[in-house]
């Protein structure tokens, strides 16, 4: 298994994308946390309508993953002046989209949300959310593209200071929204989703100001706009449309998943609430080096340098376990110590523990299932990846049907669907990569 790069070199690549990712993942701690302290249905309310947002917030976010294999590609091959014609034609469609979306989602929300949520409460809750928070599309779209150039060029360390500005102005909206500070009268769940928003806008404009202040612009092609051509983005749809697609149809199980465990009652859907919150922080670290070995699969790949690739992939999951699974077995040793950050609801303090354990234990694998699957990406087989990934989570579906929509059982039982989709999706990706398949893909 020869590579390329050492340790120390994806370390440093990956540590900025990771403290950006976590730093990011607090905005819903953030809101977790506040609401946590606000009342068991608004907790509830926020886990639902959350998903909702983020499922289709993917829509944007995958077509940006699939842009950056491109410009990663294009950052290998030396080509650097037409990574900023993707960029810039990134960032037309993802306007368009969140034109639509914005407008779909204002007429469907409470229809589509009203026939899958049984308790009034959380549904009128969830509503008050979604009225706020989708405006954050627009900000949110756009910060995805400059996220996918920053990664794609090896630049990350701006990713870390984008998401702490972002963090700590979420903390103060929040604060200030929720409980009604400053003068200015409390919002409850929904201050929370407009805290959300703004803080996006702020993301933004820090990608915008630093940008053009801290980067080469004429090197990547970014000091002026590219002119709009069908061709161009004709050249990036066949990698970011199933890159869109796929990351639609899994937030879109994870959030059926979410529908299923609300029938089981608001305990039941607060405890879910506060696992994922904390899902999130692991996860990030996994999605930070996910991110990274894909970027340099597509560069080394650019490069010529194909033989490199499935090293450099092991290399990833053994520097991810090592942080991954001692932050598990912590997390499983003084669970409540974590538990107390988000909710002092009795029930869901003590309901939480078991379900925290079954989580922690499902990064065995979950870790090789996101580098292998974000690897088929990097190497620009995207519609591969999308159809391997179809297949798991058809799996992961019928599974959670029959445990939590037939069967009704523990919500720590529940989070055991984390190892269905973990093991398959690594048998169908590792299987397909030591095919040797992917090699000679050109995007």
């Amino acid at each position: 298994m020869r590579t390329v790069y050492t340790n120390k070199e994806i370390w440093k690549i990956a540590y900025p994308c990771l403290i950006s990712l976590v730093m990011e993942q607090m905005i819903g701690v953030t809101d977790t946390a506040f609401l946590g302290h606000v009342g068991e249905v608004e907790l509830g309310a926020s886990a639902i309508a959350g998903v909702y947002y983020v499922v289709i917030f993917m829509l944007g976010f995958g077509f940006s993953t699939g842009a950056q294999i491109i410009m990663a590609r294009r950052n290998g091959e030396q080509e650097y002046t037409r990574m900023g014609q993707v960029f810039y034609h990134g960032i037309y469609f993802l306007m368009a989209l969140a034109v639509i979306a914005f407008t779909l989602t204002t007429i469907f929300t409470r229809p589509i949300l009203g026939s899958m949520i049984s308790d009034p409460d959380i549904l009128h809750a969830a509503c008050d959310y979604m009225q706020w928070r989708i405006y954050g599309l627009f900000f949110a779209f756009a910060a995805a593209m400059f996220r996918a150039f920053y990664i794609s060029s090896t630049q990350t360390k701006t990713l870390t200071l984008n998401s702490i500005v972002m963090v700590l102005s979420n903390v103060v909206f929040n604060y200030i929204l929720i409980f009604g500070k400053c003068g200015v009268p409390a919002m409850g769940i929904g201050g929370a989703a407009l805290g959300s928003s703004l803080s996006e806008l702020v993301s933004l404009l820090f990608f915008i100001i630093y940008t053009s202040r801290r980067i080469d612009c004429r090197k990547y092609g970014l000091n002026r706009l590219s002119k709009f051509n069908i061709a161009v983005l004709k050249k990036i749809f066949p990698v970011s449309f199933w890159t869109m697609i796929q990351s639609f149809i899994s937030l879109s199980t994870w959030f059926l998943f979410f529908l299923f465990v609300e029938h089981l009652g608001k305990e039941a859907l607060a405890i879910t609430n506060v696992i994922r919150s904390i899902s999130g922080l692991l996860f990030m670290v996994v999605a930070a080096f996910a991110a990274t070995c894909s970027s340099l699969v597509s560069n080394l790949i650019g490069a010529g340098k194909s033989d490199y690739v499935m090293g450099t992939i092991w290399q990833h999951i053994r520097i991810s376990y090592c942080i991954v699974l001692v932050s598990a077995l912590l997390l499983s040793v003084f669970p409540k110590l974590i538990l107390g950050i988000y909710t002092d609801i009795p029930n869901v303090l003590n309901g939480a523990v078991t379900s925290l354990w079954v989580l922690c234990s499902s990064y065995i694998f979950t870790v090789p299932a996101q580098m292998f699957f974000q690897s088929i990406s990097g190497t620009g087989n995207t519609r591969t990846a999308f159809f391997l990934e179809l297949s798991a989570l058809i799996i992961y579906v019928a599974y959670c049907t029959i445990i939590i929509g037939w069967l009704k059982l523990d919500v720590a039982l529940c989070w055991t669907s984390e190892h269905v989709y973990g093991i398959f999706i690594t048998l169908f990706c590792a299987t397909y990569l030591y095919t040797g398949k992917w090699k000679g893909k050109r995007i």
